[in-house]
């Protein structure tokens, strides 16, 4: 980031001596800032750009790097040595490593072959994969190609898959024969055997060895095993297919728990110079290190971890329980793996520290020097943890964006400091603001979270949605001409972000916006409470707080640790943050990327159909929240 800031005060004749001057003329210099990182990330073309962006206050509908070509591809497979470019583990099995000549290799087999059965530009490669090698794989050869990309993570059920592939209609779909969790080991074949025959597009069904050997591809429709599918030859050149920057390189779905997915396309440039400025800048990736994201195939932190190829780094991916087979296994891990950044969620991080895991007492974590935090708020108790019992010397990075940007609104600055419970800087070229009710930008106060310029990982469009309709509607509906990102935020006076939410689950008790990380930070440090899920109730005419709590085994709710825990949230918060209601729940429902679907609970228990429970990890948990007594006075 120093570094970067010092090639911007050369090239521009510029004298920015700290994070904010840099962020403030990257916002102000639109044009000037992307140009910059273009070159300082050394991003690949065969053709330049004759504009870096032709209009950054067109919401939607501006255009990146026009004129230039380029393959996202080759930008990733730009080291071609003995380095060690992915290592993958999954439970209970030795670790397999792939260095970047051998990846260059295999990728050039796989293009070959999509070139021998007449893949073509813009076609769809679907993965129902884990986070393993050959998913890297066929997403490089993919994209090498010019077609399009596309996955989710083998645990999703029938329907999930359906109304995801179904929609984008691959030509090849990669799977595994089956995958690890908790110890189990759980078959896929089955499942995709009734998926291809409701996908008629699908040629060609690739199976990979995973939890066997030695799987039988006849068990599903035109299946045939990854390695038979490899071109023969070895030693061969990709020819990598020259592409406008905003052609599509990702199709990513958004988490479907209020509907059908929407199909979000990703265009290559924009991708790919979002993300090494990501890595490079805010991460401080270098080629020395090694790093590592528990994430799934259906989350863009897996995209996003991809992507390090670019900058040569030893990529870990791991594949299966983040607790088995005891809670400490991924610190074990990172001790044996050598990670010195390593990428997690809020959710682990708290379940980590209620796990009595103190990581720093039992292994050896020297090179650690960040950790990184998403999916959902990280609290202050969660930033105190990781200070106190993984690691004093490094750089916690909470960081947040979405699936919609495939990357961050705010996230890590490695040279600025670290303040308990906020992200640590709104992130260069992304001009982020706070909007109060009456749509003016605000700080030191919370509001919606906007961008009001342009960003080159924006969405090119929503998949069928030829006249763009549904793409205004999820982002720009709110306020025309400015993305509404709908995350409930306050930019604080160190120039930080705190999060509170989501802005469609922010509760509304007497008309004061609450969001529901206030009470979660509470209610973490309970210690009887496992999980908790917070919604609004619609009551006389107002809005009642509702607390579900799932409590750890041999504990009751009781009236005592009600009152306890309605006397922390008061103490900490304010009056209107106390529950209405406190009640115990078997399970909290996640989606498969780990998020609590507060809407879907909300809907539940207003007797409003929940439409697409297979986005869910544990749809059964719905069950518990159905005509609620409790709930009823």
């Amino acid at each position: 980031m120093y570094q970067f800031m010092q090639y911007v005060n050369d090239r521009y004749g510029k004298s920015f001596r700290t994070y904010s001057d840099l962020y403030q003329w990257s916002i102000s210099d639109i044009p000037d800032f992307w140009g910059a990182v273009w070159d300082y990330g050394q991003i690949i073309h065969s053709v330049p750009y004759t504009q870096v962006v032709d209009d950054a206050t067109k919401l939607p509908g501006a255009r990146w790097f026009v004129g230039a070509k380029l393959n996202f591809a080759e930008n990733l497979l730009r080291y071609r040595d003995d380095h060690v470019a992915l290592s993958f583990r999954t439970e209970g099995t030795p670790t397999v490593r792939i260095t970047y000549a051998e990846l260059y290799d295999r990728v050039a087999r796989l293009a070959r072959a999509f070139r021998d059965m007449g893949l073509q530009v813009g076609d769809r490669v679907a993965g129902f994969m884990p986070n393993m090698i050959e998913t890297v794989v066929a997403m490089l050869a993919t994209t090498s190609v010019g077609a399009i990309w596309s996955s989710c993570s083998p645990d999703f059920g029938i329907k999930g898959v359906l109304d995801r592939f179904g929609q984008i209609q691959p030509r090849v779909l990669f799977t595994p024969n089956g995958y690890s969790y908790s110890g189990k080991k759980i078959d896929s074949l089955e499942r995709i055997a009734e998926v291809v025959q409701q996908i008629p597009s699908i040629e060609k069904v690739v199976v990979v060895p995973n939890t066997d050997p030695h799987p039988d591809p006849t068990r599903v429709p035109n299946g045939i095993l990854f390695e038979d599918f490899l071109a023969k030859e070895k030693g061969l050149e990709i020819e990598f297919e020259q592409l406008p920057a905003d052609h599509p390189v990702y199709i990513m779905y958004s988490s479907g728990t209020t509907g059908v997915p929407k199909c979000i396309v990703h265009g290559a440039g924009g991708t790919l110079i979002q993300h090494i400025k990501e890595l490079k800048l805010h991460t401080d990736l270098k080629r020395e290190d090694t790093i590592f994201y528990f994430t799934t195939c259906g989350w863009m932190m897996w995209n996003w971890l991809v992507s390090s190829l670019a900058l040569g780094a030893h990529v870990l991916l791991y594949d299966g329980s983040p607790f088995y087979p005891r809670p400490d296994a991924m610190w074990k891990m990172a001790e044996e793996e050598r990670i010195s950044i390593f990428g997690t969620s809020a959710k682990y991080l708290a379940a980590v520290e209620k796990a009595h895991v103190k990581p720093k007492e039992s292994f050896d974590l020297t090179p650690l020097k960040a950790i990184l935090s998403t999916g959902s708020p990280l609290s202050i108790e969660s930033f105190e943890f990781v200070y106190r019992d993984i690691k004093e010397d490094l750089c916690l990075s909470s960081i947040s964006g979405g699936t919609d940007i495939i990357s961050c609104f705010a996230l890590g600055n490695p040279i600025g400091p670290v303040y308990a419970g906020e992200l640590q800087c709104r992130g260069l070229g992304m001009k982020v603001q706070a909007f109060n009710d009456e749509g003016k930008p605000v700080m030191g106060e919370k509001g919606e979270l906007v961008c009001t310029a342009a960003a080159p990982s924006m969405p090119i469009s929503f998949w069928n949605d030829p006249d763009g309709k549904k793409y205004r509607n999820a982002y720009f509906e709110l306020y025309p001409g400015i993305w509404s990102h709908g995350d409930y935020i306050e930019i604080t006076e160190n120039e930080g972000v705190i999060i509170y939410g989501r802005s469609d689950a922010t509760l509304n008790p007497g008309g004061v916006r609450i969001g529901t990380a206030e009470i979660y930070r509470q209610v973490e440090n309970i210690p009887e409470v496992l999980d908790s899920l917070v919604i609004g109730q619609e009551w006389d005419n107002d809005v009642r707080v509702i607390l579900f709590l799932k409590l750890r085994e041999g504990f009751e709710l009781t009236e005592e640790l009600q009152k306890r825990i309605k006397t922390m949230i008061r103490e900490n918060t304010t009056p209107r943050h106390v529950p209405g209601k406190i009640i115990a729940v078997p399970d909290i429902p996640y989606t498969i990327s780990g998020k609590k679907v507060e809407l879907a609970v909300r809907k539940v228990i207003h007797n409003q159909e929940v439409k697409n429970k297979d986005a869910l990890a544990n749809p059964e948990a719905l069950d518990y929240y159905k005509d609620l007594e409790a709930l009823k006075s």
